[in-house]
């Protein structure tokens, strides 16, 4: 398609949703590169800082969650949800929008309902094992909807995998290792290094249990990258960031290659995206699902733990015990974590982007070819 296609794309809140959601707005414009993508947010989300440094657009709209219990907020939703939807539809009209994408999110549910009385065509992508509540308003009218995981409960879906941006759906781990390890300041071979991340926003128990963990980790010789999530960095008694000899502490990790790259041994709460870069990547993980929600993240989790590449310990087990009998003597297993990298990388898709670009360009292709025969 050589004239540039005009795109919203609309997802927020936590990197979940915005990493694929950018993953497919960059595989399009590699597609066209004259595309014109504007992205549809929040105002509290992530996608704030995000979006503008992948180089794009964002309009933001009111956030307007349903309220799950009877009180006051029930009583403003109509209006909020109503300027929400407005808000969307001013956005697709002002950028003459061929196609709306959408992730998953607050944010999509008035994106949805917007496009469709538009009729501007829809695509929606699911990245989770069990579809969210936009999703399913949004797929019932869909023209394509594609999903991660099989069995989601979305009509017409098939499997494409997970969009994942080029640095990390292209990334050859073992060849980056040095280079990460050097970005981490940790040895480059050695002591056996240790990679926590528990998301975007962090995993506050996950956080508790690796710095009551962190002297026998120490003791044992084992470097630690924790990554703890915005707002949530690990103090000591005195205040102080937490610290320790082989220890470094980070809020957000912007380059997530790195981290897989450098890890021996990962653990991760087990969101959609996580469990997919972890087999792109091939890296070996305990994941810990959230202990909250509707059980997807164990879902999301079952086919990395039946290929071997996973353990999955619930987060009320995972303690400083669990990783002083668990994750240390693991951590000393090359053997074993040979085997478990290898099981990971079997489950590894990388083009899922390109695929989902592929579909709205189609699309669209489709849409103006119908528009200049009637």
């Amino acid at each position: 398609m050589s004239e540039p296609i005009r795109l919203v794309v609309a997802g927020g809140g936590t990197a979940g949703h915005i990493s694929p959601m950018l993953a497919i707005a960059d595989a399009v414009k590699a597609e066209n590169p004259e595309a014109q993508i504007t992205a549809l947010g929040s105002p509290e989300g992530l996608e704030t800082r995000l979006v503008p440094e992948a180089g794009y657009r964002l309009e933001l709209i009111p956030k307007a969650p349903l309220p799950r219990s009877l009180n006051a907020d029930l009583l403003k939703f109509p209006v909020r949800f109503f300027k929400a939807v407005r808000r969307a539809k001013a956005v697709l009209r002002e950028t003459q929008a061929e196609a709306l994408l959408g992730v998953g999110g607050y944010v999509c549910t008035p994106a949805y309902l917007a496009a469709r009385s538009l009729g501007v065509p829809i695509i929606v992508h699911e990245a989770n094992s069990i579809a969210g509540m936009a999703n399913k308003v949004g797929a019932k009218n869909a023209a394509v909807v594609r999903t991660t995981f099989s069995n989601t409960g979305l009509p017409g879906e098939q499997v494409v995998g997970m969009p994942m941006r080029s640095n990390v759906a292209q990334m050859d781990a073992d060849a980056l290792r040095d280079e990460a390890r050097d970005f981490f300041n940790v040895p480059r071979s050695g002591a056996p290094v240790l990679v926590i991340s528990g998301g975007s926003s962090g995993a506050a128990s996950v956080n508790t249990a690796v710095a009551r963990a962190l002297p026998a980790l120490v003791e044992a010789g084992i470097q630690v990258v924790h990554v703890t999530g915005r707002d949530k960095a690990v103090r000591d008694e005195h205040g102080e960031l937490l610290s320790a000899p082989g220890y470094t502490q980070l809020e957000y990790l912007d380059r997530m290659d790195y981290g897989y790259a450098a890890a021996d041994l990962m653990i991760c709460r087990s969101g959609a995206g996580t469990v997919c870069e972890l087999a792109v990547a091939g890296r070996p993980s305990i994941l810990v699902p959230l202990p909250i929600g509707n059980g997807e993240q164990r879902l999301n989790a079952r086919d990395l733990m039946a290929a071997g590449g996973a353990l999955l310990v619930d987060d009320a087990k995972f303690t400083a015990d669990y990783i002083a009998q668990t994750v240390i003597p693991l951590l000393k297993d090359a053997s074993t974590l040979k085997q478990m990298a290898a099981a990971a990388a079997s489950q590894g898709h990388r083009d899922a982007a390109e695929q989902m670009a592929r579909l709205i360009i189609d699309e669209v292709a489709g849409r103006r070819a119908a528009l200049k025969e009637g």
